[in-house]
């Protein structure tokens, strides 16, 4: 295994990564930031209404994203799998 075959594989693996946490991650940021504000602006300081919105935008994100998710990370396996012969020889 060269090192341009290996920083090539993980290359794809980081940005398979960023992806994955990144669909997760960025509604829940959204709905906090709306939450944040709306707490500023009302000065109410209850932590629950803070963690579950954000509870309730990341369990919905992975609902939807799910088998986007899972599609995405098994093409990216078996293609790794399937990589194996070049990458050795």
């Amino acid at each position: 295994m060269t090192p341009e075959v290996f920083v090539d594989v993980l290359n794809n693996a980081l940005y398979m990564v960023i992806l994955m946490v990144s669909i997760i991650i960025l509604p829940s940021l959204a709905v906090g930031l709306v939450v944040s504000i709306f707490q500023a602006a009302t000065s109410i300081n209850e932590q629950t209404l803070s963690f579950l919105p954000r509870l309730i935008v990341t369990l919905l994100a992975l609902m939807y994203g799910g088998h986007w998710m899972t599609t995405t990370l098994m093409d990216f396996t078996i293609g790794l799998y399937l990589s194996i012969p070049t990458v050795v020889s």
